[in-house]
């Protein structure tokens, strides 16, 4: 797999900062951390917030003060009909496929009614297809025929097969009504493919509507380790997080400038595939919503992204796929930090246990009868592929009326 960046990651979980012109009056938790950063701060130095400004008007929050989002977790798609499916009943192996999956999605989107649909990897189990770029055509149909605004980020399976990881995400590119993109404008050197962000703007005619008042983050968290003295799993790296410090940064600045400047930052949600190594963290204080019903399934070296999340101040929940029977959400330093359960059929799971999605709502405050204004509260809950695709664990992410907006 080709990659832009080759630099070895820190190995010590420490976050990875930059010291960049007057960022110290910009943010002070941010600060030289060694000439590597600087040396590849030099590469970034031009860098813009990544986001096209013709795909923004496609984000933006209702006249009813909401935006949904539909998170999809590891569809695992192969070859459609043919396709068996994985830890299911007896009665239902004969009868289930894909399609199982298929149907699935169409259904929460009939449900839901989502503004976007999230997608955060394993969106095809690349071994077992065929033909890569028809599964991903296949995998992600419902949402193109629903002419739905879609996002995507990659797992590690997704590569697995003739089409390299570079290949899987220029062919989701050229799909209709995604929002994904190969990685940031103006960016030569970032490790992965498909990190990007995407702004929300206010309801159109508010003071807000050329703000964007909710930032998602998107990134490749990568395969398999690289180093054959690490093991298993891959991590976000140092370019990617420079990436993330500076976008975040400049988004900041927007959001507290005039007209409309706010005081605190716009609040952001961050998708990727492969949990942070803190999920266990989440786990042994107990302060989580859902369940725990296999390891968390991190890399093997902390690479110090979440410090990095922490320090950037903004990023009020992060959420994964991954560990297909894991869907818990709970909050650790300020972050929640959130499983979606297994959504695809071809997938494993656990039988008996329903695949399942996640659903996020962020809502705008209300400042009167005819305005509105910055968002009061995110929201989520899970919906189940059971007879009455049954809504659970229900819970409140983040809400502005709570001291320090957690």
């Amino acid at each position: 797999m080709r990659r832009y960046n080759s630099m070895r990651p820190p190995l010590n979980g420490s976050s990875v900062s930059v010291g960049i012109k007057n960022m110290e009056e910009e943010k002070k938790t941010i600060g030289v951390r060694g000439l590597l950063a600087v040396a590849v701060v030099l590469c970034l130095c031009s860098l813009a917030v990544s986001t096209e400004e013709t795909k923004q008007k496609q984000l933006r929050l209702k006249e009813n003060g909401e935006f949904k989002i539909l998170q999809v977790a590891d569809m695992h798609y192969a070859d459609g009909k043919t396709t068996p499916c994985t830890n299911v009943l007896p009665s239902e192996k004969v009868s289930c496929s894909d399609l199982n999956t298929t149907a699935f999605l169409h259904r929460m989107i009939l449900a839901e009614k989502p503004d976007l649909i999230v997608f955060t990897g394993d969106n095809i189990y690349a071994a077992d297809a065929t033909d890569a770029a028809r599964s991903l055509d296949a995998a992600f149909s419902p949402a193109i025929s629903a002419s739905i605004p879609w996002a995507a980020v990659l797992g590690n399976h997704d590569q697995q097969s003739a089409l390299s990881r570079e290949g899987v995400m220029k062919h989701i590119v050229t799909l209709n009504h995604t929002l994904s993109q190969v990685n940031p404008a103006g960016v030569d050197l970032i490790d992965g493919f498909g990190n990007y962000n995407l702004e929300v703007h206010g309801v159109e005619g508010s003071g807000f509507e050329n703000k964007s008042v909710l930032n998602l983050y998107f990134l490749d968290s990568g395969d398999y380790s690289k180093f054959p003295s690490i093991s298993k799993y891959d991590w976000i790296k140092p370019s990617q997080q420079l990436w993330f410090q500076r976008t975040s940064l400049e988004l900041q600045r927007a959001y507290m400038s005039k007209p409309e400047a706010q005081e605190a930052p716009a609040p952001g949600l961050a998708y990727f595939h492969i949990p942070l190594p803190e999920f266990t963290n989440v786990v042994n204080s107990s302060n989580y919503t859902g369940v725990k019903q296999e390891p968390i399934s991190s890399a093997s070296v902390n690479s110090g992204f979440f410090t990095t999340l922490v320090e950037a101040g903004d990023v009020k929940a992060v959420f994964n796929g991954h560990d297909h029977v894991n869907d818990f959400c709970g909050e650790y330093t300020g972050i929640q930090l959130c499983y979606a359960g297994g959504f695809g059929y071809h997938a494993y799971g656990k039988v008996g246990w329903a695949r399942r999605a996640r659903v996020v709502v962020a809502t705008l405050e209300k400042t009167d009868e005819v305005s509105w204004g910055p968002l009061k509260s995110i929201k989520t809950w899970k919906r189940l592929d059971d007879q009455n695709l049954s809504t659970i664990d229900v819970q409140v992410l983040w809400s502005n009326n709570t001291p320090g907006g957690a």
